[in-house]
């Protein structure tokens, strides 16, 4: 090969990697149940155990004990060294009443960065009054240190 012919062969090499460097890459993050998993709870009916048998382990609210349960999905999509940017966002929120029965199931998505419910299936709304973000917030301090270091035989 000429000096030309390598010089080109490079060029063209670096600028591959260069362009394969600013492909896009998505990242799921999380689980959210789906319409027809969400169907075989019956809101007034089905209690704390029976969702989550049939839906598995909350992303947030399962070291709480009596709040509400979070099933959160994420979509980051990474582009080259840029900050990673969240694309997509839903929440599923299921709330109980103080037997802990289902009291209400939302779908939350992201509409500009904020919050917009998707879907609702409700006995009593217990979102009236508060946002979900205090909802979500106002759990947080409800657990017991005490309970997650008992020992389970």
């Amino acid at each position: 090969m000429d000096m030309r012919a390598t010089a080109r062969a490079i060029i063209v090499s670096v600028a591959l990697v260069a362009v394969a460097g600013c492909s896009p890459i998505m990242r799921n993050h999380g689980y959210v149940p789906s319409d027809d998993e969400l169907q075989e709870i019956t809101v007034g009916i089905d209690s704390r155990a029976t969702v989550e048998d049939v839906l598995g382990t909350p992303s947030a609210g399962a070291v709480m004990e009596g709040g509400d349960i979070y099933y959160v999905r994420s979509q980051v999509r990474h582009l080259g060294m840029l900050e990673p940017r969240v694309t997509d966002r839903e929440v599923v929120a299921i709330s109980f009443d103080d037997s802990d029965v289902v009291q209400n199931i939302e779908r939350f998505g992201l509409e500009e960065g904020r919050p917009v419910v998707l879907s609702r299936r409700v006995t009593d709304s217990s979102v009236e009054d508060k946002s979900f973000f205090q909802q979500l917030m106002g759990n947080l301090g409800r657990f017991n240190a005490g309970d997650m270091l008992e020992t389970r035989g």
